[in-house]
Parts: structure tokens; sequence; C-alpha cells
């Protein structure tokens, strides 16, 4: 049985908390990624069903299914950080592939068919983050696609 490894513990309020994670470029991997995400949000205070753990989330989901996609290159994983900057009440989630020349347009995407059955990820992260881009990858060839998210403070535990 393979067993995974559980989210770091919260730091001080004054810390950058993170979490990163390498998946491998399947659906599980995306699927395994949102799912630890949200793990290591509640951890942090951010429970399941609130609206800071469930918009980090879907962004999450959208983000590595666009790395599985587009960003796939066999053999090579995607890679998933998730950011809680408390001095600024910003939580940014990164996800990572090896693929630098399948980069996602930052205007206003624009809407699909209405018959499509796909497109739409970058509209959702666009309604629900408070900023996205893309930048190059920090190490090795591809690129970061990266949002950001404005919360209040989570409640003590």
């Amino acid at each position: 049985m393979h067993t995974s490894p559980s989210p770091p513990p919260p730091s001080r309020p004054t810390d950058t908390t993170e979490f990163a994670m390498a998946f491998t470029s399947t659906p599980r991997g995306a699927r395994l990624a949102r799912l630890f995400v949200s793990q290591c949000l509640d951890a942090w205070g951010h429970p399941y069903d609130g609206d800071v753990n469930e918009t980090l989330a879907l962004i999450t989901a959208e983000l590595c299914a666009n790395a599985v996609r587009h960003g796939r290159v066999p053999g090579r994983d995607f890679h998933v950080r998730l950011a809680a900057e408390t001095d600024d009440g910003r939580l940014r989630v990164e996800v990572s592939d090896t693929r630098a020349e399948h980069r996602p347009a930052v205007t206003a995407p624009t809407d699909p068919d209405a018959e499509s059955e796909s497109g739409r990820g970058l509209l959702l992260v666009t309604a629900l983050a408070d900023d996205w881009g893309v930048t190059d990858r920090r190490s090795g060839p591809g690129k970061t696609v990266w949002a950001s998210v404005s919360v209040t403070r989570p409640p003590a535990k």
C-alpha cells in the first residue's frame, strides 16, 4: 500500500506556509493535486466546505487539468505549489509543467462555443482568482501558471 505524505503543519502566523509536490501528468495526478491542496487548506484553517477552500480547490483543478492536457510530456510530472502568505492575506497556487511552448494567453479568455465540451477552465480561473498569470518555470524548462486569492485570516483553532 502506498501512503501519501501529509501536508505540512501550519507555521507561525507571520511565516509563509507552503506545500509543494510533484504529481504524475495524468487525470489521477490532477485529482490528487486538488485533494492535497484542499487538505492543506483545511489544515491551515480554511475548512473543506468554506468559500476559500472550495475556490482554491476549483482553481487548482482547472490549472492541473490544463497541465495534464496541454503541458504533458511523457515521463515528466507536473508540480503544484500552494503558498499562504499571511502577512498580506493572500493564497497563491502555482502549477508548473515542462511545455514552454503551450502558454495560455493572459488576456481575457473568450467564451467557447456553446456546444464545446471544453475551453472553460481559464474562464473559471479568471472569474474566481483575484489575479493570475504565466511565468517561466523556476527550475528547468517549461512554464508556471499561477493564481492568487485574497482571504481574511483563518480563525484560530
